[in-house]
């Protein structure tokens, strides 16, 4: 007993040191940390679909015909098992009573001798009734499955079903996002929304590094403002400065975009670099991070707004 106490105490320890293990956060490192958060709308679960893979109208491929796979006709689940189970039970015993009936045996007692008296012949009713009532439940569920040859009879073979894709590959189409997005909003600019993408990344870094998030509030939805808020409170209780140096945004892509619950959702995938280090407030020395060693990255941003020409936010942040 105290081995087995001793065995689960064990397990409980390791379980615990393994999930310690899996949560890392790195909160001092760029506005975000390097970890993903905030939301996608109903996408917050789902990978952002990196910009190479979306198709755009001069690219698009023409649908492929859909071939139907050859009929199987499925098998009842556990049906082969179960019959083979019965009747093996079933002639189980009834060999044995037959044994005991020819005197083999010691017989069941309470003086029914060594020949098959009434106990037997009821079990084995029960028996071959259970049988039959298992084969015929099999059948009746395997019926609606059979085809019409199988069934006696000839009908048209139905036509295929095309295959229904999710729920992303119909709205993560780039060019249909983008489509419904200027039917409320006619001058929406795909360029010129990425450079608005380029320019808030570079304010919300410069907000982030002064450990102030007053000048990008309105950038931001509440839910982000609060993440941040809470990774820059945690900076001023340890006294220390994420200093961001030499940024190069290199790329801004679009890479997806939609419309769900009366609002406009778009991911751009942004690939920078810079010198990514925190310092000590009172000595100034660097306790992590490289002044010398630039860090590169790629990380989707998604934005949001109401629906039509109104002010993007920022709504979550996703690493690649």
């Amino acid at each position: 007993m105290k081995n087995r106490y001793l065995l689960v105490v064990v397990f409980s320890l390791v379980a615990m040191l393994a999930g310690t293990t899996l949560v890392t956060v790195d909160a001092e490192a760029r506005a975000g940390g390097g970890k993903s958060f905030g939301s996608r709308g109903s996408r917050s679960y789902s990978q952002p679909v990196s910009p190479s893979s979306q198709p755009r109208p001069s690219q698009q491929a023409a649908p492929q015909p859909f071939s139907p796979s050859p009929y199987q006709a499925p098998q009842p689940a556990g049906g082969g098992f179960l019959h083979s189970m019965a009747g093996g039970l079933a002639g189980g015993l009834l060999g044995g009573m037959l044994f005991r009936s020819l005197g083999f045996g010691g017989g069941m007692g309470g003086g029914f001798g060594g020949g098959i008296g009434l106990f037997e012949i009821i079990l084995i009713a029960g028996i071959i009734y259970l049988v039959y009532r298992i084969v015929k439940g099999r059948r009746n569920e395997a019926a609606p499955y059979q085809s019409p040859s199988a069934m006696g009879g000839y009908s048209e073979p139905e036509a295929p079903r095309p295959i229904q894709p999710a729920y992303a590959d119909i709205a993560g189409d780039l060019a249909a996002g983008l489509s419904h997005i200027r039917q409320m909003d006619p001058g929406f600019d795909e360029q010129r929304f990425a450079d608005g993408v380029m320019d808030i990344f570079f304010k919300i870094q410069g907000a982030w590094m002064n450990r102030d998030l007053s000048s990008v509030t309105p950038l931001l939805t509440p839910d982000m403002r609060r993440i941040f808020q809470e990774d820059i409170d945690r900076l001023l209780r340890e006294h220390r400065v994420n200093r961001l140096e030499n940024i190069a945004v290199r790329n801004v892509e679009v890479s997806e975009a939609w419309q769900e619950s009366g609002q406009d959702y778009i991911t751009a995938l942004i690939y920078a670099n810079l010198l990514d280090y925190t310092t000590d407030d009172a000595s100034g020395q660097v306790v992590e991070g490289s002044k010398t060693d630039p860090v590169k990255f790629e990380e989707f941003w998604t934005f949001t707004r109401p629906v039509g020409n109104n002010p993007w936010q920022l709504s979550g942040i996703n690493q690649k």
